[in-house]
């Protein structure tokens, strides 16, 4: 049975404890939109409701919904060959005599890897369709290709498409005088400010969106019938084409989760170097929750997914293992083709840290210590993680599932 949102008090306490070791320059934003309303609660002093922060891969989501669109009104087709709108001197690779699609850009199942320019194009490792692998530079190319197609650029194809009919006026890659003075600061994994994310044109279409939490709540109040829109039959098609996407599927670029009690959510989270996001909505219950950090220290996904699917906090309790047995697990394992765990041990204290490609570049993540609950079930105390080891024959760890925001994802360990 569904459980309401939590309360903007129960709320603000889990942001103060996201942040409380983190600077008085770093905020979180939330936003939540319900049959009874919008409400925004936020806690830093730098960011609020109207603050202007990058939204990173959710981007995406808006790229996909100008394809459902254009899909719609006939400009294009779910299965048509991506090189069918391409300039003649670039060529698209091929595999088997199969084609990259439209639908293999938005579904992350082109064979493109996740970051490389367009101009460098390389053999398939896969038939396309066949597999999926998120693609940072499948979903630019889409974003470049539906632009061309539309006469435009893609802030432009956006602007005209999505922005303007929904009353978004906070929502643009460029920003105007008004955005400008609402900025926030972002601040890297270490807590050092950073500049803007810039990205370059081929990759707009896969992160290079700004937004705030209010214009965000505006457009999932579309996405859920609050809000009246000629965009409503390419929102409801979004859901409709499903895809395995590792442990989840995934639609028209929103990953779609199955909670507790048999509901399915659709969400996307984002990063850029100095921000990350998340935004998901429920369609059945109409409940929507986007939140916004200036800060790319942690994802904020699990707080989004926590508060769709609220469950009472696991009570778990720290045990002592032989230290010996913790070089079993020590290694790197791929979580997703742009993050990678490496697991370390340090006399009898077993740690985790993560690596992330984010726009091209490595953004080394906060190390943090890992608490033995059983001998291969371990749990972190600054954030709502768990990992459960698989071992061979020979005691050895062969991969780990990352229990994150009620997703199991499996990792397996590299070489």
């Amino acid at each position: 049975m569904f459980q309401a949102i939590p309360s903007n008090e129960e709320i603000r306490e889990i942001l103060v404890k996201r942040i409380e070791r983190q600077k008085p320059e770093v905020g979180i934003v939330v936003g939540v939109i319900e049959p009874a309303g919008r409400r925004v609660v936020a806690h830093g002093q730098v960011v609020d409701g109207d603050s202007i922060l990058e939204i990173g891969s959710i981007t995406k989501v808006f790229t996909s919904l100008a394809l459902a669109d254009m899909v719609r009104r006939n400009e294009v087709a779910l299965d048509d060959p991506a090189a069918k709108y391409l300039r003649e001197d670039v060529r698209m690779p091929e595999r088997n005599g199969k084609s990259i699609t439209l639908l293999d850009l938005a579904t992350h199942r082109s064979g493109l890897p996740a970051n490389f320019s367009v101009d460098d194009f390389c053999t398939l490792p896969r038939d396309p369709g066949s597999e999926y692998e998120y693609s940072n530079v499948g979903a630019g190319l889409l974003g470049q290709i539906l632009a061309h197609r539309a006469g435009t650029d893609y802030e432009g194809l956006i602007r005209t498409r999505i922005t303007e009919p929904l009353g978004m006026p906070d929502t643009a890659i460029t920003l105007s005088p008004a955005m400008e003075q609402r900025m926030a600061t972002g601040h890297d994994a270490m807590l050092a400010a950073v500049g803007n994310s810039d990205l370059p044109t081929h990759l707009a279409g896969a992160g290079a969106l700004r937004s705030s939490a209010n214009d965000m709540l505006t457009f999932l109040e579309a996405f859920l019938g609050y809000k009246e829109t000629p965009l409503a039959a390419a929102m409801k098609s979004m859901l409709e084409v499903r895809r395995p996407a590792g442990q989840i599927e995934i639609g028209l670029s929103w990953f779609i989760y199955s909670t507790t009690d048999g509901r399915t959510i659709a969400g996307h989270e984002g990063a850029t170097l100095g921000f990350s996001s998340f935004a998901a909505y429920d369609p059945k219950e109409r409940v929507g929750v986007v939140v916004l950090s200036n800060s790319a220290r942690q994802g904020v996904g699990d707080i989004g997914l926590h508060l769709l699917n609220p469950k009472p906090p696991t009570q778990r309790t720290a045990i002592h293992v032989d230290p010996q047995l913790l070089d079993n697990y020590t290694g790197r394992y791929q979580v997703t083709p742009n993050l990678v765990l490496e697991v370390t041990r340090d006399g009898d204290r077993l740690f985790t840290q993560g690596f992330a490609q984010v726009n091209g570049q490595t953004m080394a993540l906060p190390k943090f210590e890992l608490f033995a609950e059983g001998e291969k079930d371990f749990f972190a105390t600054v954030a709502d993680h768990q990992i459960t080891f698989e071992t061979g024959s020979d005691g050895r760890a062969t991969s780990l599932i990352l229990h994150k925001g009620g997703r199991d994802m499996m990792a397996p360990r590299l070489r």
